[in-house]
């Protein structure tokens, strides 16, 4: 899991830290002195584990969010299927209504060759109706001419003989037959007629209604169908934003877990740094028991103490962290940005010292992808006079010590090297004023080294 550096931490680690003989360069301390760097370091041991508690709050608070966010991911996964089996089941129903559609409209183009065929029917039987009511006509006008129906027995009543007379009455009853008979044809062909036109208007209003339901209805279809594609969007756009409010909560899960390591690495330097100073206490107790004694066995005034911390000389705060002190880049801005520090040319394997008294705040290897690209890096806090620094150390080969372990000035703490990203072997040194801040409180080295 990568490491996420937590500037405002950092800071309060520093400071935590800030006051102990190991990390102080002053003149003279005291007893006093010790025992108000003890309650300082008691305090700061307080508000550590308030800032623990907090942290922790906070990461029950991330959880529950993350639960909650899984839990909305769900639910709108579960509408996003549920959208999708719609959209399926729209879909299939706008193609079957296409299908009906089609159908409908080769329906409706038989109907029109039907009408087409049953026009020329029509026309024959029209011309049937036609032949027949003039041959109804000619047989009205020659009954007229001959006087009605009277004719016809006449006709029976001519015969000159039995046989003739069954001869005619059966031609007379032929004839009125056949009458009968083109009345019947005519009227059914009529009735044939009227019918045949009736059912076929009928039957393609009837698949023209069909189809404009089926028109309607397909209309209604697309409709849905956009509004559950605009639904749809509306969800994967919402499941975009709760995946990356997701991977956000779990950054910053992450992060609290880290900020957790760093308050522990913290408290542990708070301890080391309680107990040199208790130690401290213990042998300036000592000391001035044993200048009580020497004072009242001589009579005379102590000369001052072989165990009096002097201030470092030369004309900086900070010793040189390489032998080397070619410096290959100096601080300032540098490609449109901020080289917060100094680049001092070394070769792999160079020992790199610490530049004054401290406590390794934090360290990281190139593994851990974190620290913007240092490599492998150092950090450790001093206090000086009353001021709290911190001095990177960036690029490292190897790491020779860890968090929470009190260094002296010029003390080893690694190797110099390539790692991170670096165009060559050299070493990166940085000096902030207060806790390692990045840009906001940098500050040029050069003006801190003798």
């Amino acid at each position: 899991m990568k490491k996420v550096f937590t500037y405002v931490v950092m800071a309060s680690l520093v400071i935590a830290i800030g006051s102990t003989s190991q990390l102080q360069v002053s003149a003279n301390p005291s007893i006093n002195d010790k025992e108000k760097e003890i309650r300082d370091l008691e305090k700061e041991r307080e508000e550590l584990e308030q800032q623990e508690r907090e942290l922790e709050k906070d990461q029950q608070d991330t959880e529950e969010q993350i639960r909650e966010n899984e839990a909305e991911q769900e639910e709108t996964q579960a509408e996003i299927n549920n959208i999708d089996q719609q959209l399926t089941e729209t879909r299939n129903e706008i193609t079957a209504k296409e299908n009906e559609i089609e159908e409908t409209n080769l329906q409706i183009e038989e109907l029109t060759d039907r009408i087409e065929e049953l026009k020329d029917e029509i026309e024959d039987l029209e011309e049937r109706i036609e032949r027949r009511d003039k041959l109804l006509k000619d047989r009205l006008r020659s009954i007229q001419q001959n006087g009605g129906e009277m004719s016809y027995i006449e006709v029976i009543f001519g015969a000159t003989s039995f046989s003739d007379f069954i001869g005619r009455t059966l031609s007379v009853n032929k004839i009125m037959d056949s009458d009968k008979e083109i009345m019947e044809q005519q009227k059914q062909d009529k009735i044939t007629l009227e019918k045949s036109k009736a059912e076929v208007e009928a039957n393609k209003k009837e698949v023209v209604v069909k189809k404009d339901n089926l028109e309607s209805q397909k209309k209604e279809l697309v409709a849905l169908q956009q509004k559950l594609d605009d639904q749809l969007a509306q969800k994967e756009s919402l499941m975009a934003q709760l995946e990356e409010e997701h991977e956000h909560l779990e950054e910053y899960k992450v992060s609290i877990e880290d900020e957790k390591e760093i308050l522990a690495n913290q408290a542990a330097a708070v301890e080391k740094a309680k107990e040199l100073a208790q130690q401290q206490k213990s042998e300036l107790e000592q000391l001035a028991k044993e200048e009580e004694k020497a004072k009242q066995e001589s009579g005379s005034n102590p000369s001052p103490s072989s165990a009096s911390v002097q201030s470092g000389g030369g004309s900086g705060l900070f010793s040189w962290p390489a032998s080397s002190s070619l410096i290959s880049s100096p601080f300032g801005q540098r490609w449109g940005k901020l080289h917060r520090g100094l680049d001092f040319a070394t070769s792999v394997g160079t020992p790199i010292k610490s530049a004054a008294p401290g406590v390794v705040i934090q360290t990281n290897t190139e593994n851990d992808g974190s620290m913007n690209g240092y490599g492998n890096v150092v950090l450790i806090a001093h206090s000086i006079d009353g001021t709290t620094y911190t001095t990177l150390y960036a690029h490292l080969n190897s790491i020779s010590v860890s968090a929470g372990s009190a260094v002296s000035g010029g003390q080893v703490i690694g190797t110099s090297g390539n790692t991170g990203n670096s165009t060559g072997p050299h070493l990166h040194f940085e000096i902030h004023k207060g806790g390692w801040n990045g840009d906001k409180n940098a500050v040029n080295p050069i003006n801190y080294l003798p």
